[in-house]
């Protein structure tokens, strides 16, 4: 008879996250032991009660899903978890502090089916936070010019490197948010720009986008008023306005739920699976 199927989430945050929950019960998890609060030093034997209650090849139906609003702190924690695990002995693991992987790989997803990414010019507004980091990456990694636009041109610039260092051949300029001026430079010519900076922030006027000539697809992320991307509407999926098809957070929200369950159900397959950015988006291309 097989086990259910239980999932250990280790939350940064104080209180863990409702929404990961919801989404694990809708994948099929059958018992969530849910823990916030967690921290590299803490979460040893959290892990060590998934490891030595279930052998061989019933460890693969525990799992564990690293979550929480800091990615930095999820990313200790998810080292941390990783040093506990030795030989056979461990349990799949997924990576996705405050949705920023999935909600990339949907963003970058989307603008595939629109326009050939290889050889593309994309821009990423609020491109050194925790989405738009990945979707930084994921859009080299699809061949794209990558413009990483951010208020600190030194922390674009570290994005720049960061992903460079991934994706070797890959092209990427950092550049610094100010003026409409400059939202004109960056925009120059990019036929892709996703939005993924702070809630209620609006990077983009809706007057710049509709004169950027070249645009061809455009990604809002952001779900609480202001848009992000001015004139896109919170639940735009692949709109045609002015010549460019938009999406908006919850017309890409529903590919990220897709991508989101599709990558639970997959930590059930082995016990030895490592989720975060890179495995994750190979699993959107799938959904």
């Amino acid at each position: 008879m097989s086990k259910p199927r239980i999932l250990l989430m280790l939350d940064t945050d104080l209180q863990p996250s409702v929404f990961d929950a919801v989404v694990a019960a809708d994948a099929g998890v059958v018992h969530l032991l849910r823990h916030g609060g967690v921290t590299a030093e803490n979460v040893r034997d959290l892990v060590y009660g998934a490891m030595f209650t279930r052998g061989g090849d019933d460890l693969k139906h525990s799992a564990i899903f690293i979550g929480g609003s800091d990615v930095a702190a999820a990313e200790a924690v998810s080292r941390a978890v990783r040093d506990t695990f030795f030989g056979p002995v461990r349990n799949s693991v997924m990576l996705d502090p405050n949705g920023s992987n999935t909600t990339a790989a949907a963003a970058v997803l989307a603008a595939s089916r629109h326009v050939s990414l290889r050889g593309t010019t994309a821009t990423v507004l609020g491109g050194t936070g925790p989405v738009g980091r990945r979707a930084a990456l994921f859009l080299a990694r699809e061949g794209a010019s990558v413009r990483v636009a951010s208020r600190s041109r030194d922390r674009a610039d570290e994005v720049c490197r960061t992903v460079a260092s991934k994706v070797p051949e890959s092209n990427l300029e950092p550049y610094a948010t100010g003026d409409e001026e400059s939202l004109r430079q960056i925009l120059a010519g990019a036929a892709v720009v996703i939005a993924a900076g702070a809630a209620g922030v609006e990077l983009l006027p809706e007057d710049v986008r509709r004169s950027t000539d070249a645009l061809r697809v455009g990604i809002d992320l952001n779900a609480v008023p202001p848009a992000g991307i001015g004139g896109i509407a919170v639940h735009d999926k692949a709109t045609a306005r002015d010549g460019c098809i938009c999406y908006g957070a919850v017309g890409v929200g529903s590919t990220k739920m897709k991508i989101h369950k599709a990558a639970l159900g997959q930590l059930f397959e082995a016990n030895d699976l490592f989720l975060d950015a890179e495995e994750i988006f190979e699993i959107a291309r799938g959904v």
